[in-house]
């Protein structure tokens, strides 16, 4: 399952997520990850998630997105779900052309690994793609 909360700045995507990764956290039988840029919700999420700051890594593009969260799941099987805060201000790589490629690998390895992706983006929602709005 992969999951859009999608706005602009402001919309409350960040406290819907919040409240995600709580309910998460509370209902589910593994491990819960959330990966953010900085260090934003270290005291506003529970502390049974781990938490991912993105600004130690250099996620210069989709692909080495892709290649953090297989290592993830090669290093611990209990994952569950996964929280993306604020995924273009995580990734630098122009996302108007790597977007869809991206989200359809994700919905293959959620679907494969069995593992819930929720990610957030910050842009107008009436601009998304066909692509990108089927995961709202």
């Amino acid at each position: 399952m992969v999951k859009i909360i999608m706005g602009l700045k402001g919309s409350g995507k960040t406290k819907q997520l919040i409240d995600m990764v709580t309910e998460a956290t509370d209902s589910e039988n593994g491990d819960v990850i959330c990966l953010e840029k900085g260090p934003k919700l270290t005291y506003t999420i529970p502390h049974k998630a781990r938490l991912i700051y993105a600004s130690q890594y250099e996620f210069a593009s989709f692909d080495f997105l892709k290649g953090f969260i297989s290592g993830l799941r090669a290093g611990n099987y209990d994952i569950t779900h996964v929280f993306i805060d604020s995924l273009y201000k995580i990734v630098k790589e122009a996302p108007e052309d790597k977007i869809e490629p991206f989200l359809g690998w994700l919905e293959a390895f959620s679907d494969s690994e069995g593992i819930k992706f929720t990610i957030t983006i910050s842009a107008d929602i009436a601009t998304a793609s066909e692509g990108v709005s089927k995961y709202f």
